[in-house]
């Protein structure tokens, strides 16, 4: 069992840059990956990136490559992912997640197969 709290998301203008946190519990070790997924309202939940835990190797995907970044402090349990350059098609609510899948095969992974969700946190960018 794992647990995912995410906190960090709110309100901001074009351009501006926001990191969401991520903090894991009870048996994530065991996941392997944490990566993130967001939704827009009417629309399907897309991936954004994720990271292999133990080797910090990154898949990101290719509407956000070069402007969201993803890390994680090991010693915390908690995964990042860094926004830059924000843009109001980025406006969704953002869901961690975990999954032992590694995170190469996310680009494809449907997200209703995903193991393990946090609650969400949203994210608005004002034109």
């Amino acid at each position: 069992q794992v647990q995912l709290v995410e906190s960090g998301g709110g309100l901001v203008p074009a351009g501006a840059s926001l990191r969401l946190s991520c903090v894991a519990s009870g048996r994530f070790f065991r996941s392997n990956t944490m990566g993130w997924f967001r939704q827009a309202p009417g629309k399907e939940r897309d991936f954004v990136g994720a990271i292999n835990w133990h080797e910090e190797t990154v898949t990101v995907a290719d509407a956000v490559k070069g402007r969201f970044t993803i890390s994680r402090d090991t010693a915390a349990n908690t995964g990042y992912l860094q926004m830059n350059d924000l843009e109001p098609e980025d406006t969704a609510q953002y869901f961690c997640a975990a999954d032992p899948r590694p995170a190469s095969q996310w680009k494809s992974l449907p997200w209703r197969m995903v193991d393990t969700w946090g609650q969400g946190t949203q994210v608005t960018v004002s034109s």
